[in-house]
C-alpha cells in the first residue's frame, strides 16, 4: 500500500495515518471484544513499535511525527462495553478509557495513533 502513496506523492509530501493500537490497555483488557479490531474494516492492526519498525525499513519514508488519538480510548470502550452488553456501559467506558489513557502517559501505548510519516 506505501507504494501507491510513493508514486502520489512529491517529496516531502506527508502520508497521516490513524490505526488502532493492539498493545494499547483497552485493547489488552477488552480481549476479544475490543471493539477497534473491528474487522473487516481493519485487517491489520500495528502496535507503535511495530509501525515504527515498517516505516524504518522503507527506504523512502521517514516517521516525521506519532500523536496520540485520546478520545479515541473511551469511544472504543463505549463500544467494547456495548458489545459485552454491560449494564452502565457509559460509565464503565470513562473509567475504562480514564485508566487506558493515564496508564498510556507511561508506557506511549494510547488506544489509538497517528503516525505522520513524510516521503524522502
Amino acid at each position: 500500500m506505501l507504494e501507491i502513496f510513493n508514486k502520489k506523492l512529491k517529496e516531502k509530501g506527508l502520508l497521516i495515518i490513524a490505526v488502532p493500537n493492539p498493545t494499547s490497555y483497552d485493547a489488552k483488557h477488552y480481549k476479544e471484544f475490543w471493539a477497534a479490531y473491528d474487522v473487516p474494516r481493519h485487517i491489520f492492526h500495528f502496535s507503535k513499535n511495530g509501525m515504527e519498525n515498517l516505516i524504518a525499513k522503507k527506504p523512502n519514508w521517514r516517521m516525521r511525527k506519532i500523536k496520540p488519538l485520546v478520545l479515541d480510548s473511551y469511544y472504543i470502550s463505549m463500544l467494547s462495553e456495548k458489545y459485552k452488553k454491560s449494564p452502565l456501559f457509559w460509565l464503565k467506558a470513562v473509567i475504562y478509557g480514564t485508566i487506558s489513557n493515564v496508564k498510556a502517559l507511561f508506557s506511549n501505548e494510547f488506544s489509538s495513533m497517528i503516525y505522520i510519516i513524510e516521503k524522502k
